[in-house]
């Protein structure tokens, strides 16, 4: 195997996600052969230059400074140096910084090569048993409106979908997620590779039963639609003559949104709303 340890251009370094021992031995080769380091967190990435003696320069890289730093590195590598970037954990330009540092490099004709690694994403995946047909959506909106279309659009989706969600976000996206999927099935991955690895594996609506800690880094993969238990049980014959009323004149959001403040999932008035639109 011809080594690529000197090899001039960026260099994409997938790490572990949790267990310092998923390290590959190739990604171990260019980060001890790199010029510079670009990582989200030094505090966080020294534990593992430390764990495997790697003494390369770290540079502090993140969602804050990436536009200002990223000409300097550029420059870094215009004169030849071998530079890599580091997430936290994972790989790097995936819900993490360097995005805009892989554009300035095709940019500039600069070689961007990956060195791939430990997923959260592919892993959660393997372990749930859903479809292999998947979206992965990364982190979710936090403004309110936005969230409700983002999860309106994936509600409409037959594939397996992978969010990550941080710890102080838990609690209030999960109650958002059982509105738009009560009719699938859910792996809550915690932990993962982690001494307190956890998988919390149930039907989205009965996350309500769950006592579920918003501790540590989250991943969850929602299921491939399951045929409904429930398709418009919610919905007694009131509420069906006022939507089908409020239908004429007023959009599908606007009639979930007045119906936010009951228990009703908003698929289920969703799939109504749609149900009687093609009926016509």
């Amino acid at each position: 195997m011809i080594s690529q340890s000197r090899k001039k251009g960026l260099y994409l370094v997938s790490t572990p996600i949790g267990n310092l021992g998923d390290l590959t031995i190739r990604a171990l080769e260019i980060l001890k052969n790199s010029d510079l380091i670009l990582c989200e967190d030094t505090r966080v990435s020294i534990k593992l230059l430390n764990h495997y003696n790697i003494k390369t320069q770290l540079i502090s890289f993140h969602k804050f400074n990436e536009r200002k730093k990223t000409k300097n590195v550029i420059d870094d590598l215009i004169a030849g140096k071998i530079v890599s970037i580091i997430s936290d954990a994972g790989t790097p330009a995936i819900s993490d910084p360097g995005k805009i540092l892989v554009k300035e490099c095709i940019s500039n004709d600069i070689p961007v090569i990956p060195i791939p690694g430990a997923s959260s994403v592919i892993t959660s995946l393997s372990i749930s048993s859903f479809s292999d047909k998947f979206i992965f959506y990364g982190f979710l909106e936090e403004k309110k409106n936005k969230l409700i279309k983002e999860l309106e659009f994936l509600s409409k989706i037959d594939y397996s979908i992978v969010i990550f969600i941080p710890p102080k976000k838990l609690i209030k996206n999960l109650e958002n997620i059982i509105n738009f999927f009560s009719n699938r099935e859910i792996v809550l991955c915690r932990e993962m590779t982690k001494i307190h690895e956890e998988f919390i594996r149930c039907k989205v609506n009965d996350l309500k039963k769950i006592k579920i800690y918003d501790k540590g880094e989250l991943t969850i993969v929602i299921s491939e639609i399951k045929e409904s238990t429930i398709p418009f049980g919610f919905l007694d014959e009131s509420d069906k003559k006022t939507i089908k009323r409020m239908l004429k004149n007023k959009s599908i959001k606007d009639i979930i949104q007045k119906y936010s403040n009951k228990k009703i999932p908003k698929k289920v008035i969703y799939d109504f709303c749609l149900k009687l639109k093609n009926d016509k």
